[in-house]
Order: structure tokens, then C-alpha cells, then sequence
């Protein structure tokens, strides 16, 4: 069985690599994959992956250490080889559907920034910014886990070199500065590498990626054929006292975890030197590739193990207390078959995979936050290009803030890793419902089944890996749950920070998301509080145990055994307050946080909105006298025709008034006088038509609609402004000629046909003023 495993294994292999050599090769006789001097010029990502290499990358930032560590162990302890072989393959149905959701969203949008572009742009900018903090948090724990795993590669081949000059104990991980140095060194070279060049590094990755797949592979098939028996059966192949269907069942939601980084070229698509549609076959290649190599490992891990233990189980369980390549059990395998030479070959696999994935998750990393800046959610310098056209100053930020992790110890890292596998089931949910509802649009039927076949996935996955439950149980440590909430809780920050800084209002605009984060939050935080609980308790039943079964401390016994029993529950009592108040502050804190934020946008809002009513009004107001234009007469006519239709309105007048003399001030003072004379003329009809609208419909034309009180005296208001304009004709003051006519209720339907009533008026009072400076 293992001859043909290994046919096909090498078929595979070199279809792998010829066929997108062939591809590549193709794209460039296209001419596609050359650009134009103009092209080259701009602030833009340039083409230099080819399909082998975005292969590479995807494959090589999708397995790390973890690979020999994880699937190797935890993996097998849970659900023994067979069901982890089948759990595997399960999750890895479920990932080329959100590879194909990927493809679909590659190709509509080819824009850096993965799932973040995709979101902001269907989903609107919070979806956006929650997309991107948690495609950060899973690169950067990714990437810090594999960066403080090269003093562990150091601890396991090299023994204690790097052991040296320890600083403190933090989570039961000693820390040495040795191997903090140890590991900042390769976050440094990491970024070096990944800032001042791409072509070499993707070719580079691809020969790392080929090195660990052609020797894992090469280990395993010798395995294979020596194996007692010559065959896939390894005794148990199964773990004891364990659900068949729950042992899949973990195997499979915890494939996120798995399979997170296949997706990470999505943030480098602008640098495809290949057409768009093949990356779905790039992304199925990868995750198929991936789930080979780590059945690979699955078996090769129980194929050989110690003789001084009875069964591989035995084995697995006293790992703890194992020290070398005994601790691995993929290495003591390899050594087991091939001697030291198999040692050396997953050696050099294992350092390989750091590599990638240190690097891959470096590319990944540095183009998402080349995206956001672009957006200018964050300073716009991490956007900038240098002359390699590769967002330098996000490298540099990422290195930098990495430089403390090796500082904190690997128990930490283990737990931020674990909120990874959360943080992967939301991205592909948003990615699922990006396609889906862009596919709606679409009318593409295909597309929307798919986006809404991710969508389910990914909500059940999330609900086993959340939530209580006989199948997955506690696939997720109580500290990830604790950690995730702390993350949440420090975006609730930095989404405060953005919105203080967002002049464009792009976001704050789906209180729906966050309301559901805070619940998100508020329901992981009582979890993480009820596991903290039964924790202690255990602990403190196993202690009364011991106390009273006489396997304590002779300490314990001279407090007699009520005072020991009063203590003991004092302790769980004491533990409940405190994990009480921590989920109580943090929820408190995060409410502040997201209120805070939404009262600094109903502010922009307001002021915003109030920006608007006052530009409004200027479009409705005479810039020369102040009053109302003749736009706002025209709004002003439909609401009184309105008001007619509706029966609400049945007396008013109108007023018209032309100001006599401007012709004669304009051509003997100049306009500047003449636009004195209007004011004037408009300041006369404001203060004898006060309690009614004035609008300036004309040069020297001017409207009032009298209602109410001016209504009642319009009469002796209309003797009046005769009386001034005639007065005023005898000492060169302003002559306003006006014409007066009331609403007739059952003969005007409108406003206006008593304005022109009002009009003909006008202009008989005109002539009879018309030897006023005319």
C-alpha cells in the first residue's frame, strides 16, 4: 500500500511544480507579466509572484512549528491517527470551500488587504476594521510563536548553548537571555530580508517549502517501508474511552487553527504575475499539500516509539518527562528508521518551516497594514513604498514590536495562539458573507451558495469551539478565552482612536457589529470565569482528598481539620470574587469604550449635520442684504400651496416690492451706492414687515407673505411704506413701490396667482412714483 501512496505522492509533486512553471511561462509569452516603465513608477505593489511561489508562500505560512509539535501529539492524543486523518481531511473539505470564497473575492476585488478589503467594501468600514484586527492578532501570534521556537529547535539538537544569563520565570517558561537574543536575531533578519526584497525571498520560500515537503515526504514513505508489517496499521489506532464522531468532530473545528495563512497571498494579490482566476488552484494545491504533510507527520509519529513503552499512548503521555529527540516523536521516528541521518533531514524540514512561516507571516503582516494605511486608518507612512516597492516602515513596525516577545516567555505565546484558531472563524465568516452578499448582487447563484455554505461552517465551528459541549469539549484553553477577550477589549481602544481621528465618517456606522462583539466578549469572559472556577475547585477537592486520605503537607494537619476545610473554601471563594471582577471590569471598560466612541460620532454627526443646515441656509440667503433668495421662494411657494391643498391655510397676502431709483443711483453714484440703496430699501421692508418672511426674488424685486399678525394690519403696514417712500422722494431717501394682494379663498388655488394680482399692483403704485429719480 505504501508503493502506490508513493507513486501518486511524487506524481503529485512534480505536477505541482510543472504545471505552474507552465502556467507561469504562458502568462509571460502573454506579455502580462512585464510592466511598462509608467506602470513601474507608481506608489504601487509590483507583480513577482509566480504561481510556484505564491504556492509556496500560501503552503509556507500555513505550516510552522506547530506542524511537528501539534498534529504530532495533541492531535493523536485526542483522537488517535485514524480519526486524526480523518478529522484532518474533513477540515480540509471545509477549507478549500473558504478557498473558493477567497478565489471568487480575489478576483472581483484584486486589492491588497484580504479579508479587510473585502469587508470595508460590502460590509461596510467596522466589519472592515474588525477583519483587520483579527488577521493581525493571527499573523503576529503565528509569527511570534515560530520566532520564540527557535530557541526550543536550539534547546531540542544543540542542548543548553543558548541557556544562559536567565532572567525570571514567567507561566512556568524560564527565560534566558540567550535565547531572547536568540530569537530577536531572527526577527531582525526576518525583516531585513522581507523589507529590501521580494523576488528573492518568494524563490527562497519556494525552495524551503520544497526542501520540507520532498523531505518529510522522503521520511515518512522509508518509514512506511520498513515498518513492521509493511503497512498503514498502527496498534491502537485509535485512543481509548474516546467518541469516534467527538474525536472528528475536534480534529475538524480546530482546523482553522491548522490551515490559518493558506489565505495569506490574498494580501498579496497585486503582486500576481499570473491571471487572477488560477488562484483558487494555487489555494487548493497549498491546503492539499498541507494536509498531506501533516498526516505525514500524524503517522510517521506512531510508527516507532521507545521500547521501554508499551503502545505509542504511553509514549505520547510521558512526553513531560522526555527529553531530545525522544520529546518528538516525528524526530525519534526518523532516527529510529534512518538513523542520524533522519534526524538531520527533519532537522533542516523543521527549520525550513520556521523560516517560511516567519517569513510568510512577515509578507502577510506588512501588506495588511500596507492596506489599512492606505486607507488612512493608520499613519499613512506604513503605505509608503521604498525602491523595491515592498512597504518598508510596516516591516519595520512589525519587527519592532516583535523584538519584546521573546522577553515574555513560549507559555503566553501557546495561549495567543490558541485565540488564533477563534480569530481564523471570524475572518472566514466575514469572508463567507462578503461573497455571499456580493454575490446576491451579482445574481451569481453558485457564488452565493458557497458564501453561504462558509457562513454556516464557520458559525458552527465557532459555537463547538466556544461553547460547552460533549463533542470538542475544551478545544480552546480557558486563558485563549480570557486573551481573546483582553484583544476584543483592546480593539474597543483602537476603534476609539480611529473614530476620534476619522474626519470622513467612514466609520461608526454599524452599531449592530459592535453590539454583537460586546456580547461576543461579555459571553467568552463568563466562560473563561466558569472554567477559572471549576478549576479551582478541582484543585481544591484533589487537595481535601489528599488532606484527609493523609498525603498532605505535615503542615496542613496542625491547623486541625474544620480550620483547613474553612481555608479551603475561603480559597474558592476568593478566586470567585476575583474572576468576578475581572469579567465585570472588563466588560465595564469595553462598554466605556464602545459608548465613548459612538458619542464621539453622534457629535460629528451633529456638528456635521449642523455644517450642513448652515450651508443649506447660505444657499437660501441673498449673500448682499441677508434675507432669503429666490430658491427659498420657490420652497417656500410649494409649502404654502401645501398648505392650501391640505385646507390648513386660508388667509395670507402678498407683497411685492421693486425699488424705484436704482437705475438713477447705479449710472450718477455707482453700484457700489446702488447696493447700499438696496439694503436700505431691503432694511425698510424687514422692519415694517417683520413677523413675515422676506425673500429677495430679483435685483431690485423683493417679496413678503404676510400671515398672522402683519395679516391683520396689513393695511395700515402697506399706508405706511407708501407714506415713507413718498416721503423719501422728497429728501433723496429710498422709494419702494409695492403692490399688496390677499388670498381669496375658492377662486386661487395657489400662491400664485395672488402674487401676480400683488404684481400688477406693484407696478401701477410704480407709476405712480415714476418721477422719483427715475
Amino acid at each position: 500500500m505504501a508503493l502506490p501512496a508513493l507513486v501518486v505522492w511524487v506524481v503529485w509533486i512534480f505536477f505541482l511544480v510543472r504545471s505552474q512553471k507552465v502556467e507561469y511561462n504562458d502568462y509571460r509569452k502573454r506579455g502580462a507579466f512585464l510592466e511598462d516603465k509608467e506602470t513601474a513608477n507608481q506608489n504601487k505593489l509590483l507583480m513577482y509572484l509566480s504561481p510556484r511561489t505564491a504556492w509556496a508562500l500560501s503552503l509556507g505560512t500555513t505550516i510552522g512549528w506547530g506542524a511537528f509539535v501539534v498534529t504530532g501529539t495533541v492531535y493523536l492524543l485526542h483522537a488517535g491517527p485514524i480519526w486524526s486523518v480523518v478529522g484532518l481531511v474533513v477540515g480540509a473539505l471545509v477549507m478549500l470551500v473558504i478557498a473558493r470564497n477567497y478565489h471568487y473575492m480575489m478576483n472581483c476585488f484584486p486589492r491588497a488587504g484580504g479579508v479587510y478589503c473585502y469587508a470595508k467594501n460590502l460590509l461596510g468600514y467596522d466589519y472592515g476594521f474588525l477583519s483587520a484586527w483579527f488577521l493581525s492578532l493571527a499573523y503576529v501570534a503565528i509569527f511570534w510563536a515560530n520566532a520564540t521556537s527557535i530557541p526550543l529547535f536550539a534547546r531540542y539538537f544543540l542542548g543548553n548553548i543558548f541557556c544562559v544569563g536567565r532572567l525570571y520565570t514567567i507561566f512556568g517558561y524560564e527565560v534566558y537571555l540567550g535565547e531572547a537574543l536568540l530569537s530577536a536575531g531572527a526577527i531582525i533578519l526576518t525583516g531585513i530580508m522581507c523589507g529590501k526584497s521580494k523576488r528573492r525571498v518568494s524563490q527562497f520560500v519556494f525552495f524551503l517549502v520544497l526542501l520540507f515537503t520532498v523531505t518529510i515526504s522522503f521520511c515518512f514513505f522509508y518509514a512506511m517501508f520498513h515498518h513492521s508489517g509493511t503497512s498503514f496499521v498502527f496498534s491502537p489506532t485509535n485512543v481509548p474511552d474516546t467518541n469516534t464522531f467527538s474525536s472528528i468532530c475536534f480534529i475538524a473545528v480546530v482546523s482553522p487553527w491548522a490551515f490559518i495563512g493558506f489565505e495569506s497571498i490574498s494580501h498579496s494579490v497585486e503582486g500576481f504575475s499570473f491571471l487572477h482566476r488560477k488562484s483558487f488552484r494555487v489555494l487548493t494545491c497549498a491546503v492539499l499539500t498541507a494536509t498531506v504533510l501533516y498526516v505525514f507527520v500524524i503517522l510517521l509519529s506512531v510508527s516507532a516509539y521507545p521500547p521501554e513503552y508499551d503502545s505509542w499512548i504511553s509514549y505520547l503521555k510521558d512526553l513531560g518527562n522526555l527529553q531530545g529527540i525522544k520529546s518528538l516523536p516525528p524526530f525519534y521516528a526518523a532516527n529510529y528508521y534512518l538513523g542520524s541521518a533522519g534526524t538531520v533531514m527533519l532537522m533542516l524540514a523543521l527549520l525550513a518551516l520556521i523560516i517560511t512561516s516567519l517569513i510568510g507571516n512577515m509578507v502577510a503582516l506588512s501588506r495588511l497594514l500596507y492596506a489599512v494605511a492606505k486607507d488612512d486608518v493608520i499613519p499613512v507612512r506604513y503605505a509608503q513604498l521604498n525602491k523595491a516597492h515592498i512597504p518598508e516602515n510596516a516591516v519595520r513596525v512589525v519587527t519592532i514590536i516583535s523584538l519584546f516577545i521573546p522577553f515574555v516567555g513560549r507559555a503566553a505565546i501557546g495561549w495567543i495562539v490558541d485565540v488564533t484558531t477563534i480569530g481564523a472563524v471570524i475572518i472566514y465568516g466575514f469572508l463567507s458573507w462578503s461573497v455571499w452578499k456580493f454575490a446576491r448582487s451579482e445574481g451569481k447563484k453558485l457564488e452565493m451558495f458557497f458564501g453561504m455554505v462558509g457562513i454556516i461552517l464557520m458559525f458552527l465551528f465557532g459555537f463547538f469551539l466556544i461553547a460547552p459541549n460533549p463533542l470538542t469539549k475544551n478545544a480552546i484553553s480557558s486563558e485563549a478565552h480570557l486573551l481573546f477577550t483582553v484583544w476584543a477589549i483592546l480593539g474597543f481602544v483602537v476603534f476609539h482612536h480611529i473614530i476620534k481621528r476619522d474626519r470622513t465618517g467612514k466609520f461608526g456606522n454599524s452599531v449592530t457589529v459592535w453590539v454583537a462583539l460586546i456580547t461576543f466578549v461579555l459571553i467568552l469572559s463568563l466562560i473563561w470565569m466558569n472554567r477559572s472556577d471549576q478549576k479551582v475547585v478541582a484543585e481544591v477537592t484533589q487537595r481535601i482528598y489528599l488532606f484527609f486520605n493523609g498525603m498532605e503537607n505535615s503542615e496542613a494537619y496542625t491547623k486541625g481539620n474544620e480550620e483547613y476545610l474553612r481555608l479551603a473554601m475561603n480559597s474558592i471563594h476568593a478566586a470567585n470574587v476575583k474572576n468576578s471582577f475581572i469579567v465585570i471590569a472588563l466588560f465595564i471598560l469595553s462598554i466605556t469604550m464602545l459608548v465613548s466612541s459612538f458619542m464621539i460620532q453622534k457629535k460629528r454627526e451633529e456638528s456635521h449635520a449642523k455644517e450642513l443646515g448652515k450651508a443649506h441656509n447660505m444657499a437660501k440667503t441673498d449673500s448682499m442684504t441677508g434675507v432669503k433668495n429666490k430658491h427659498a421662494f420657490t420652497e417656500y411657494e410649494a409649502h404654502i400651496n401645501s398648505r392650501l391643498s391640505s385646507g390648513e391655510l386660508d388667509k395670507f397676502a402678498v407683497v411685492v416690492c421693486d425699488v424705484n431709483g436704482l437705475k438713477w443711483v447705479n449710472d450718477n453714484k455707482g453700484h457700489k451706492a446702488g447696493d447700499e440703496y438696496i439694503k436700505a430699501a431691503c432694511r425698510m421692508i424687514c422692519v415694517l414687515f417683520k413677523h413675515s418672511p422676506v425673500f429677495r426674488i430679483g435685483g431690485d424685486e423683493f417679496v413678503a407673505v404676510l400671515t398672522s399678525g402683519d395679516y391683520d394690519i396689513r393695511e395700515s403696514l402697506m399706508a405706511e411704506l407708501n407714506r415713507q417712500s413718498e416721503s423719501n422722494s422728497n429728501t433723496g431717501g429710498v422709494i419702494v413701490a409695492a403692490g399688496m394682494a390677499e388670498y381669496i379663498l375658492g377662486k386661487d388655488l395657489s400662491i400664485a396667482t395672488v402674487f401676480e394680482r400683488a404684481d400688477t399692483r406693484m407696478y401701477v403704485r410704480k407709476k405712480e412714483l415714476k418721477g422719483a429719480r427715475e
